[in-house]
């Protein structure tokens, strides 16, 4: 089966929730002991997750994060404060459990499952990495397209596989990291175009740059959109021209945790453009769909509004790496809880609201 119909196929597989679970979900909400409504977002989540599980006790006990890495070739374009080799040392590190996002998934109870799908690097890790690698980083976007579409395809299939791999030893909700130097510009591009917004209004920081470096930055997001003229239509397309391998990956975590039926929690700002990827071609995955928090990054702003997510968290983390998952996950977690353990009003004796 080739990439295109293997994605094909999964699109298809998404299933539609039913609606007839939402009422039913908020019914057992509200005959809580407790103020209807009064646990605000804990509810929502609770309420959401209900109707994906089709039931009144939802729970996620079995979490995993799917982190996918891959370097960039714009980082020639001097756009990032780290050097490219940083992403084939953190993929040693996070082997090894030395990142934030091995502790805080630690913390979560959920396993991190680290991927290579596109780091540009002559080693090749495999203690403790998923060696899937597609191509060693993608071109310099600003000069042509970051990718074939081929590779683009391949690289989703990787994603939409690695959920299944999980979900075949059994998974109840699943989370998107990342990693590669050079990731904000190509996020920060595929928000741009997917948007309609700015590139000025769309950049930040990154990994620390001032404000000529930021600048910078956005002349070369705006040659590497000149260059390549990518169409705002069709996601598949911008992905391939000013994308990145590990972008490709996430939104394959999404399509595939979506033909599975499984929640899947976004990350920060890199998750986030994968999404709108994701969702730009498998519009039916939505709700399945979870956002972690809100990063400082400023083109997440962007990319939740596009994508009309209330993020759970507001930390203002800008790390990645699944990090803001995670968390967000424990919430998702305890909301569960809360819906399928709390007694009703007539289980515990007590008096209700006087009409």
């Amino acid at each position: 089966m080739t990439d295109q119909q293997f994605l094909y196929e999964a699109v298809a597989a998404i299933p539609v929730p039913d609606e007839e679970w939402g009422p039913r979900a908020w019914a057992r909400l509200d005959s809580l002991t407790k103020p209807a409504r009064s646990l605000g977002l804990l509810e929502e989540l609770a309420q959401r997750v209900a109707v994906l599980q089709k039931t009144e006790r939802p729970a996620v006990p079995r979490k995993a994060i799917v982190l996918m890495a891959g370097d960039h070739g714009v980082t020639a374009q001097g756009i990032s404060s780290y050097p490219s080799e940083v992403t084939v040392q953190m993929m040693a590190n996070f082997s090894v459990g030395g990142a934030a996002i091995n502790q805080l998934a630690k913390h979560a109870g959920a396993s991190v499952r680290i991927v290579d799908v596109g780091v540009a690097s002559d080693l090749l890790l495999t203690d403790g990495i998923v060696q899937a690698r597609v191509a060693n980083g993608t071109a310099d976007m600003s000069e042509g397209p970051a990718m074939t579409r081929d590779q683009a395809l391949a690289a989703i299939r990787v994603g939409i596989e690695q959920v299944r791999e999980l979900a075949a030893e059994g998974l109840d909700l699943v989370g998107t990291g990342d990693m590669g130097i050079g990731n904000t510009t190509a996020s920060s591009a595929i928000t741009s175009v997917l948007t309609g917004a700015d590139a000025a209004d769309v950049v930040g920081p990154g990994t620390g740059l001032d404000e000529a470096g930021v600048a910078h930055k956005v002349d070369v997001i705006r040659r590497a959109i000149a260059v390549n003229a990518p169409d705002a239509t069709d996601a598949l397309d911008v992905l391939t021209k000013v994308g990145g391998l590990e972008i490709a990956g996430l939104a394959g975590v999404v399509i595939g945790a979506a033909s599975l039926g499984i929640p899947v929690v976004s990350d920060g700002f890199i998750s986030g453009a994968a999404t709108l990827i994701a969702l730009g071609i498998a519009p039916a995955a939505r709700p399945w769909v979870f956002a972690s928090h809100r990063s400082a990054e400023p083109g997440h702003r962007i990319v939740l509004r596009a994508l009309s997510l209330r993020p759970v968290l507001e930390l203002d983390m800008r790390l990645g790496e699944g990090t803001g998952g995670a968390l967000a996950m424990e919430i998702i977690d305890a909301a569960c809880a809360v819906m399928s353990g709390m007694a009703t009003f007539a289980e515990a004796g007590v008096s209700e609201k006087e009409a």
